[in-house]
């Protein structure tokens, strides 16, 4: 199983790109948003990667960060959602915003994804609401190592005196939203609030908030976890 390619952006097309990895090119399938994101044509390139394979189809799909890649994998347990479908919720939503539709349970946003329809949205929402708290932890855990250092990609040697020297891909910027919702997930768990409710609470605080620190959605959050009346 192949989770992860680090190379050279060889070429891209309209849904997919061609990573050159010491001389071997994988064909990448990518959501419109993570097209947006990659590096220029051979500029260095680092992908998360899911693999499917099948009797008659073998394919690599690319994700910029593990929690995009892992709603992939959860949106594509659910019955009747592919790959295709899954990549275009990711491209229409994003990670973070899929994590606040299924915690909010708002099915509607998922339905404005291309080729969804709203009894597939409704399984969606439903079937995944209770793995939403997780994902959200999961956007403070793998935050430190998106701020990695630059992904080194070597040349194969050259015995020539014009051998081109290793080039560094720039490093990824952390999500700091994913990470103060992580941070404030964690800490209503503390306060012994339910999963589901604090993660409905913490993604309808950083929708209201989208600039909120940590410390700013707890309190946000609580408000709105707080009896009524």
């Amino acid at each position: 199983m192949i989770g992860k390619l680090t190379g050279r952006l060889d070429y891209r097309a309209q849904d997919h790109v061609l990573i050159d990895v010491r001389g071997v090119g994988y064909i990448v399938y990518c959501s419109d948003r993570t097209m947006a994101a990659l590096p220029g044509t051979g500029e260095a390139i680092a992908l998360y990667t899911d693999m499917v394979v099948r009797e008659d189809l073998m394919q690599l799909y690319g994700f910029t960060s593990l929690v995009e890649k892992e709603w992939h994998r959860l949106l594509t347990s659910v019955q009747g959602v592919g790959a295709k479908v899954s990549l275009a919720i990711l491209g229409a939503l994003g990670p973070d915003g899929v994590s606040r539709a299924i915690a909010l349970g708002d099915w509607a946003s998922v339905k404005a994804a291309k080729g969804v329809g709203p009894k597939t949205a409704q399984r969606i929402v439903l079937d995944l609401k209770d793995k939403a708290p997780g994902v959200m932890a999961m956007g403070g855990t793998v935050v430190d190592a998106m701020d990695g250092p630059g992904l080194e990609v070597v040349d194969d040697a050259d015995p020539g005196p014009a051998a081109k020297p290793a080039r560094k891909a720039p490093p990824k910027k952390p999500s700091g939203a994913a990470a103060a919702s992580a941070g404030a997930l964690s800490a209503l768990g503390n306060l012994g609030y339910g999963p589901s409710d604090a993660a409905a609470a913490v993604a309808e605080a950083a929708a209201t908030y989208p600039d909120a620190d940590e410390a700013e959605l707890i309190r946000a959050a609580l408000r709105l976890l707080a009896p009524k009346g």
